[in-house]
C-alpha cells in the first residue's frame, strides 16, 4: 500500500464510512484506518436508522464496509492509530505497529467511550436491558417496567421522556433533588420517584429483575435507562490541538458546519463531534466531513 494519500479517515464505523464514501465517489484517494472497536459493539441491533431499522450495527458496517471496498481510490487497513502531527504538506498519521502514512486531509471518526457508573452489574447488562437511549432502544423494552438511574441532572429530562414507553420509577441515588416545578412535571408524566439510593441490580444478565436499595427494598423493573458520562475513544484531536467544548455528558470536539474543526485541514465526525449522538446522525456528520475535506482539496490551498 501506500504512504500517502489525499484524506486520511480514522475510523470505520458509521461516520468514518459515510465520510469515506462521499470521497470515494468524488475518485479522490482515501485511506480509512479502523481499530474494529466501534461504541455499538455492544448493541445487537440498531434502531431508528434510515433502512437499516433492526439490522445488527456489525452487519450494518460490514455492508458499507464492502461497498466501499469497491471504489477503486479506497484504500481500507486495520490498526490503530495513536498518534498524528501536521506536516508542512499535511498531516502524518502512526500506527501502533509502527507503520505511518500521510495526507493532506484528516478526519478524524474516533469515537468516544461510555464510562458505567461503579454500580455492580451494569457493565454486563450494557446495551441489552442498561440502555441510554430510549429512541435506540425504547420500543423493543415498550409497555414493561421501567427505570431510570440518575448520574446526572440531565437524568429529570430523561425520566420525563420514557413514560412514553411504559411505567416508571426515577432513581435519584440521593444525589439528585427535583425542585418542586420538576416535581409536578414528573408527576404529570405518572413518573414515580424513589430516592433511596439502588445498591443492586438483580436477576441474570443480561436481563434484569428488579433493583435492590440500600435500605433492603426490591423494586420491579425489567430495563434501566441512564445517561453515561463519555471520554475521547481516542486522543488525535487533542495531539493535534483541536479545540474541544465541554458537553453536557463529556467533552465535544468544536467543528463547523461541514465538520472542519479549529485545525485547518482537520475535521471529524460521529460521536465525538456532537452531543447528540445516535447512528443516524453519525452518519450524516460523516457525509458532511466527507464533502467538507472534499471541498477543502479544491478551494483551499
Amino acid at each position: 500500500m501506500k504512504e500517502s494519500y489525499e484524506v486520511i479517515v480514522v475510523g470505520g464505523s458509521f461516520a468514518g464510512l459515510s465520510a469515506a464514501m462521499q470521497l470515494a465517489r468524488a475518485r479522490r484517494e482515501v485511506l480509512l484506518i479502523d481499530a474494529e472497536r466501534p461504541r455499538n459493539r455492544f448493541a445487537t441491533h440498531a434502531h431508528g436508522f434510515f433502512g437499516q431499522d433492526g439490522v445488527p450495527p456489525a452487519q450494518a458496517i460490514a455492508t458499507a464496509t464492502a461497498q466501499l471496498r469497491k471504489y477503486p481510490t479506497v484504500t481500507l487497513l486495520k490498526g490503530e492509530a495513536h498518534r498524528a502531527s501536521r506536516e508542512a504538506s499535511g498531516f502524518r498519521v502512526e500506527l501502533t505497529n509502527g507503520f505511518h502514512v500521510k495526507a493532506e486531509r484528516l478526519i478524524l471518526a474516533t469515537g468516544i467511550c461510555d464510562k458505567l457508573p461503579p454500580l455492580p452489574g451494569l457493565e454486563g447488562r450494557w446495551a441489552v436491558s442498561v440502555l441510554h437511549c430510549p429512541y435506540c432502544h425504547g420500543y423493543e423494552v415498550g409497555d414493561r417496567r421501567l427505570g431510570v438511574l440518575a448520574t446526572h441532572p440531565l437524568s429529570i429530562h430523561q425520566a420525563l421522556l420514557i413514560p412514553d414507553w411504559g411505567p416508571t420509577t426515577w432513581f435519584t441515588q440521593g444525589t439528585i433533588e427535583p425542585d418542586a416545578e420538576e416535581v409536578a412535571l414528573l408527576s404529570a408524566r405518572g413518573v414515580c420517584i424513589e430516592r433511596v439510593p439502588v445498591a443492586e441490580i438483580m436477576g441474570e444478565a443480561p436481563s434484569i429483575d428488579g433493583v435492590r436499595l440500600v435500605d433492603g427494598r426490591v423494586i420491579r423493573i425489567d430495563a434501566l435507562f441512564i445517561s453515561v458520562r463519555t471520554e475521547m475513544a481516542s486522543d488525535l484531536a487533542e495531539q493535534l490541538g483541536c479545540a474541544a467544548d465541554e458537553g453536557p455528558l463529556g467533552p465535544v470536539i468544536r467543528v463547523g458546519d461541514f465538520k472542519e474543526t479549529s485545525v485547518p485541514g482537520v475535521f471529524a465526525a460521529g460521536d465525538a463531534s456532537t452531543a447528540m449522538t445516535n447512528a443516524t446522525f453519525a452518519s450524516a456528520s460523516g457525509v458532511a466531513a466527507g464533502v467538507g475535506a472534499h471541498r477543502s482539496l479544491i478551494f483551499t490551498k
